[in-house]
């Protein structure tokens, strides 16, 4: 059983994963193309001396010059870009692709860890609810802490402790989602109501206190566009969407028609059922009177 569903989860993944990088193409690819050209509009001609830049000497010496100062989006001012960009809208889809495999394997093993013992007894509802909390977990909450951002923004010294931050909240997501339902089934015997503000409070508790106490980082430029910033990251926010909720749709089907072939080869064999045999008997000759 635990073999079927992680087939079931990685071919569901790799879907989600594609249908995601879709709309990640369509909606996310021209707000980078658009931060990029900022970005490349902004860098001094390779051919400046260093310091000579347009936006006056109090620009840091990386900005200002065409050396190497790499970024999140892997290509430097003044230099040709060491992956095409059309290569890049191309490699959307394999990292998209990739990501859903990796997590409908990691998800397929944790569903079957809670899958009779935690939530809906339906397995396709079951999928859509941990897929729901999954995403809350690993993508909402960081989100609302450090939104994602396009390329020319953020500072390449700063991509470490950026890329720890990151990390940290994502575990405080997952630790909130098991105390949330650790307290559920210890509240399973009081009302519904007070199941739910129980697993909602041992959810917020903890993501309300990281979302005070772990550092800001805003390291947006003064001069970059309000609304290209914030398209970027809606887009990016929706991409998540997309792909969870084609996982849980994908997974739910998929794990339902698992459970309903698994039920149907363990059910015990009855025999048919019998019609009642009436014994006939030949009609005795008629006796002449």
């Amino acid at each position: 059983m635990v073999r079927t569903l992680l087939v079931r989860g990685l071919w569901a993944g790799l879907l989600a994963g594609l249908i995601a990088g879709g709309f990640a193409f369509a909606f996310g690819e021209p707000h980078v193309d658009s931060a990029i050209a900022l970005e490349e509009a902004a860098a001094p001609p390779a051919h400046e001396p260093a310091g000579s830049s347009a936006h006056g000497s109090d620009e840091p010496a990386a900005q200002a010059s065409g050396e190497a100062a790499p970024h999140d989006h892997g290509h430097d001012h003044g230099e040709e870009a060491v992956v095409s960009r059309p290569v890049q809208k191309a490699g959307l889809f394999l990292a998209t692709g990739l990501y859903g495999l990796a997590v409908g394997g990691v998800f397929a093993l944790v569903f079957a860890g809670l899958r009779g013992r935690v939530g809906p007894r339906s397995d396709g509802r079951l999928a859509l609810a941990t897929a729901g909390a999954a995403f809350t977990a690993v993508v909402l909450v960081p989100f609302v802490k450090y939104p994602a951002n396009p390329p020319a923004v953020g500072d390449p010294a700063t991509i470490n402790d950026r890329t720890l931050l990151y990390v940290v909240i994502v575990l405080v997501g997952l630790a909130a989602t098991a105390i949330a339902v650790a307290t559920a089934r210890r509240a399973s015997s009081a009302d519904p109501w007070v199941r739910w503000v129980a697993a909602a409070g041992g959810f917020l508790v903890p993501v309300i206190a990281a979302w005070m106490l772990l550092p800001g980082v805003d390291e947006v430029p003064g001069g970059f566009p309000a609304t290209l910033l914030w398209e970027f990251r809606i887009a990016s926010l929706g991409t998540q969407v997309v792909f969870w909720a084609a996982f849980g749709v994908l997974f739910g089907w998929a794990s339902d028609r698992v459970s309903a072939r698994h039920a149907a080869t363990t059910r015990p064999a009855t025999a048919p059922p019998t019609s009642p045999t009436t014994s006939s008997t030949p009609p005795s000759p008629a006796s002449s009177s």
